[in-house]
């Protein structure tokens, strides 16, 4: 068989397996190519991650030759389709990073011919699971005081976002809010009181009816998997909040934009 068959036919075997991919989805800036780069290479590990979500995590572990696969501009992984040149980057990596819900990173690796190690990370963006993700990598990379370094300064930064939140909660009391599944972390943050959650899948009628029966001020939706309006008529405001960081890979960013959004929105309630 010839090598540009076998690559034909590596890319058909990738495209069915990103069709089964489902997640949390959330996207940042716009990149331009199928891969985006963290920083230069310092001689440390090559990672190539399948989206920002994981090299982010990548980059705060210590690692600096990061690549990823989804652009940052595809709101949902499964609308990208893969390119020769993303097997290119994964043949050459040390690791790839993957999640559970994205089937398509072992095949990609097999595609590629790579012998690079398959690490799966539980993206959630709640603090103790991504301080565990970016201690793991630490650990793999061989750069634990910096994996170190970050979760310090992210637990600073998460008590002084908390605290800004709280500042704006209405009347100054803990807000009633109704998450999606993947953005509990966000209502953890701003110190609200959870009265349901709902997803991946659409609300149902029933389910329409039983979180408007418990009155929420607001909802966390999730940009990237936004069905539209969770519960019309229920007097609750949505707030989108996005789960992904951007192709400059900072996640602490994504913290900092949901405390930012939530402020505001609680303050002018």
């Amino acid at each position: 068989m010839s090598a540009a068959r076998a690559l034909v036919r590596s890319l058909a075997a990738l495209s069915a397996g990103l069709l089964a991919l489902t997640g949390c989805g959330g996207s940042g800036t716009a990149t331009s190519s199928s891969s985006g780069t963290a920083a230069p290479s310092k001689g440390g590990p090559t990672v190539v991650a399948t989206t920002t979500w994981e090299a982010a995590l990548a980059r705060a572990a210590g690692a600096s030759d990061i690549k990823y696969i989804v652009p940052a501009s595809i709101r949902h992984a499964p609308d990208y389709d893969l390119k020769p040149s993303d097997l290119a980057a994964v043949a050459g990596a040390d690791y790839v990073l993957y999640a559970s819900f994205e089937p398509f990173a072992a095949r990609i690796k097999d595609a590629a011919g790579s012998k690079a190690k398959l690490v799966e990370l539980n993206l959630d963006n709640d603090p103790a699971t991504t301080s565990a993700d970016v201690t793991k990598l630490g650990g793999l990379f061989g750069t634990q005081r910096d994996a170190q370094r970050w979760n310090t300064d992210f637990n600073a930064h998460w008590k002084s976002w908390a605290q800004q939140v709280k500042a704006a909660w209405p009347g100054g009391k803990p807000p009633v809010v109704v998450t999606q599944t993947y953005t509990t972390w966000a209502a953890k943050l701003a110190g609200a009181r959870l009265v349901g959650s709902y997803g991946p899948n659409q609300v149902t009628p029933a389910q329409l009816a039983q979180l408007s029966a418990r009155k929420p001020q607001f909802v966390l939706d999730n940009e990237n998997m936004s069905t539209g309006t969770v519960l019309p008529g229920s007097g609750a405001r949505q707030l989108d909040i996005v789960n992904y960081p951007g192709q400059e890979l900072d996640l602490t960013a994504v913290y900092r934009n949901a405390a930012d959004q939530m402020a505001k929105a609680f303050a002018g309630s």
